[in-house]
């Protein structure tokens, strides 16, 4: 099909000088898309899955009609059938050609074959509905509002230049990844930057600026910015993975980023991909950002694990700071306090005792949350003995599987091993439980 595509072409279109034109130079092909179990797609099989019935969407006995009417061997239609209701037993839901497009281009890992998976167009049909939903945010904060895309005075905030700086390592990863025609890399690189960088942290950093009746005209003009003009790079970035939900929002997206301007028509497909900055990646920004993620993680963990609701505010004491831990602290007030839910943050002395609390490390800084008064110590108590009788009892299985030679010298040594590694794992666990219930017996 490639040199007929070539021949056809060189054929019927010539230059001016009568040569004939050559409709491309590199060809890329993917390996053999297989089904779920690693089978070739075939008819007699009834394991063909139609790209159309994944984008719009298929009903059972349609999927069913479809996979079993005219066969040449009509005797495998039952087992088809069967097979067909198990996998798929309310039929294909419409996933889109966008979410389809990306889940190809995830799994396209060179030199080898690609065994589909369902699951995996699901989760990316969910990373369109999250490009939707940020986008909705940002169109919400600032259509309508001063953007400073005419050079007005910005204020950048930590959360604003880390996220500039995140999106030029992401385009020049992409363009790598492109380069060495690694479609997976560069598919995986939109997807960590989109979901887990913009959409988890940035967006969430944004609104202590954009909700603060106390945040200068600048500062909001500078994260309003920062929010549509990285949006609109992103789109352009992701484009050729996902032409279709990215033009969609782009349209709105370009003329509050001052991409575009006057009428149209306009088109994501005629503006300049995006091209990395590297003089506008701050290196302090970057680590100062990871600091402050890490810190608003732990707490979140402390809350996790001592079961404290998200609505409680807590006090919080660091110990051990140095010289970088002070400098972010002090600048960052804000964001902790408003995305950690936070009453208080005590900086504890050198020599001053710190109270009984709930202890993480980030680097060497030491983040403690006070626990008395935080939680039911009866109920708590109570809930970690269950876990801990549990725990070993699993312990005392998995011993005594560990303990019986016909187990040892027959099983295969993968499988001896695995077991040894549970064992291992859920004397880990009983142990960090028994210091819990210890430091909470002891409040």
């Amino acid at each position: 099909w490639v040199a007929r595509m070539i021949m056809m072409t060189m054929h019927f279109m010539k230059d001016e000088d009568g040569q004939p034109q050559v409709p491309f130079k590199t060809v890329y092909v993917t390996g053999l898309i297989r089904d779920e179990q690693g089978q070739k797609m075939s008819k007699s099989k009834g394991n063909v899955l139609d790209p159309l019935d994944m984008i719009d969407g298929i009903e059972l006995d349609s999927l069913l009609e479809k996979r079993t009417g005219n066969m040449m061997q009509p005797q495998l239609a039952e087992k088809i059938g069967k097979a067909t209701r198990k996998a798929f037993p309310e039929g294909i839901g419409a996933h889109g050609t966008d979410a389809l497009r990306f889940t190809l281009y995830s799994l396209a890992s060179t030199g080898r074959d690609i065994n589909w998976d369902m699951k995996r167009l699901e989760g990316y049909r969910n990373f369109c509905n999250k490009i939707w939903n940020a986008a909705r945010y940002v169109l919400m904060n600032t259509e309508g509002e001063d953007c400073g895309v005419n050079n007005e005075t910005v204020e950048l905030s930590l959360a604003d230049r880390w996220i500039i700086a995140r999106l030029q390592q992401a385009e020049q990863r992409v363009a790598d990844a492109m380069t060495n025609y690694r479609l997976d890399h560069a598919s995986q690189e939109i997807y960590e930057f989109v979901w887990n960088e913009y959409c988890d942290w940035y967006l969430e950093l944004s609104k202590p600026v954009l909700w603060d009746d106390n945040a200068s005209a600048e500062a909001k003009r500078g994260t309003r910015r920062t929010l549509i003009r990285v949006l609109e790079a992103t789109l352009r970035l992701a484009h050729p993975f996902m032409p279709f939900i990215t033009e969609e929002i782009w349209q709105r997206v370009a003329p509050i980023a001052g991409t575009v301007s006057g009428e149209g028509p306009h088109s994501i497909m005629l503006q300049a991909y995006p091209l990395a900055n590297v003089n506008a990646i701050d290196e302090q920004a970057l680590s100062d950002a990871e600091w402050l993620k890490a810190v608003i993680t732990a707490i979140r963990n402390i809350r996790g694990e001592m079961n404290v609701p998200p609505s409680k505010a807590l006090n919080i004491i660091l110990k051990n700071l140095g010289a970088d831990d002070q400098r972010r602290l002090d600048d960052n007030r804000q964001f902790l306090t408003k995305l950690a839910k936070l009453e208080s943050i005590q900086v504890l002395g050198s020599g001053e005792e710190a109270p009984m609390a709930a202890t993480q490390l980030i680097g060497d800084m030491e983040l403690l949350v006070p626990m008395a008064g935080l939680i039911d110590k009866d109920a708590e108590l109570g809930r970690l003995d269950k876990e801990l009788a549990k725990l070993e009892k699993d312990i005392q299985r998995l011993a005594g599987k560990l303990g019986n030679p016909g187990f040892v010298d027959k099983a295969p040594a993968a499988v001896v091993e695995k077991e040894q590694d549970k064992l291992q794992a859920q004397q880990h666990q009983r142990d960090r439980l028994q210091a819990q219930r210890q430091a909470i017996a002891e409040l």
